[in-house]
């Protein structure tokens, strides 16, 4: 498949609806073939507001961090001024990667030649440049990219033309910030990651609904109250709320909790924010596409000291050993079934109440990348 012709988008959107109640999922084409994970990575992943880490990690001048964003290799520096800055880790003299991993640095100099870059990203020293014509050090910078905070949290966007995140998400922020008012005062505590053999919509498809959980998380059923669980949808998130389980709970143990509320929001595209019952706590979820069935998936739990607490440490144990289990197990069996001619489309459940067992986010995700498919249609 070349360029998305109006054809392309008529055949993968065949089936869904704009009202829920009348809807069909996205077609298996969408998870299955290279292709369509072409387009999102123009589409989707190049023009949304990716999470890169806490702020933690960015306070002070001169502390920088790596990443890699829709394939680009992507550096973000507190500059000496404070203020933060986003650029692509590439070199303009002959595009060595400049710096690696995280740490302190006052200057940005590349391995290769040494040309030396200020924390503004303006070219400051090229070697054996003297003799050169037309060539003026203060006419070279490094290529910007969008970043801002947000939430107590980094984020970057490989689109000069996006909107703020603040502007762009509504009310998200003012959400979180009432669910999770310590979120700035969290300190990284752990990761976990994941290899999945599975789309990324996938992924993201089954974090949006708990019509799964009665039948695929018994335990996770009794953490939190499935009674109470009601999810709302917004412009590019939607939002997971419910009471913790009035019941023996059979996840991990909350007889210390401060946080008695299950609260979690999906951030369009990849981006999942959850605070579950417990100490303070906020844990992110980043779903990472690898392929039409490959993703990548990182938990960074972020908890009121480095060292998880005994309960802390149990719940990481629960979501690892169980809760990820039966996820990663469910959207693999999944990704099979929809590479197979049995399988085209299924209908989505929708409940107009808004209740976890329904799959009204689901079909706000798929609403959400058809619209950005169509984004790239050729006039």
């Amino acid at each position: 498949m070349g360029p998305v012709s109006q054809q392309d988008i008529e055949r993968v959107s065949r089936g869904f609806d704009r009202d829920p109640a009348r809807s069909f999922s996205l077609r298996s084409e969408a998870y299955t073939e290279q292709a369509w994970s072409e387009v999102e990575g123009a589409a989707i992943f190049r023009r949304s507001w990716q999470w890169v880490c806490h702020g933690e990690k960015l306070r002070e001048p001169g502390s920088y961090c790596t990443t890699v964003i829709a394939g680009e290799p992507i550096c973000v520096v507190r500059d000496m001024d404070g203020e933060l800055r986003g650029f692509y880790n590439v070199c303009r003299h002959r595009a060595h990667q400049l710096l690696r991993g995280e740490g302190q640095t006052r200057r940005i100099m590349c391995p290769y030649h040494a040309w030396t870059y200020d924390l503004t990203g303006q070219l400051r020293r090229a070697p054996n440049t003297d003799h050169l014509k037309d060539f003026d050090v203060g006419d070279i910078c490094l290529h910007r990219v969008q970043v801002e905070e947000f939430c107590g949290f980094v984020f970057v966007n490989l689109d000069p033309e996006a909107a703020p995140l603040a502007e762009a998400s509504g009310d998200l922020g003012q959400e979180i910030l009432h669910w999770a008012p310590d979120v700035e005062r969290l300190t990284f505590a752990h990761r976990l990651t994941y290899d999945i053999k599975s789309n990324w919509k996938n992924v993201v498809d089954n974090f949006l609904e708990c019509y799964h959980c009665p039948v695929a998380h018994k335990d996770f059923c009794t953490l939190v109250d499935m009674n109470t669980y009601r999810v709302t949808t917004h412009g590019i998130y939607s939002s997971h709320m419910a009471e913790a389980g009035k019941t023996a709970n059979k996840a991990y143990s909350v007889d210390a909790a401060t946080v008695t509320d299950h609260a979690v929001w999906w951030l369009w595209p990849n981006t999942c924010l959850m605070r579950y019952p417990g100490r303070g706590n906020l844990i992110v979820l980043q779903v990472i596409p690898a392929g039409p069935d490959r993703t990548l998936e990182t938990y960074d739990f972020f908890l009121e000291s480095a060292e998880p607490s005994e309960a802390e440490r149990e719940a990481i144990r629960y979501l690892d050993d169980v809760l990820q289990a039966e996820d990663i197990a469910l959207v693999e069996s999944v990704q099979r079934g929809m590479s197979t001619p049995a399988f085209t489309q299924g209908r989505i459940v929708h409940d107009p109440n808004g209740s976890g067992k329904s799959e009204h986010a689901v079909h706000h995700f798929h609403g959400l990348v058809l619209d950005a498919y169509a984004s790239v249609v050729k006039p």
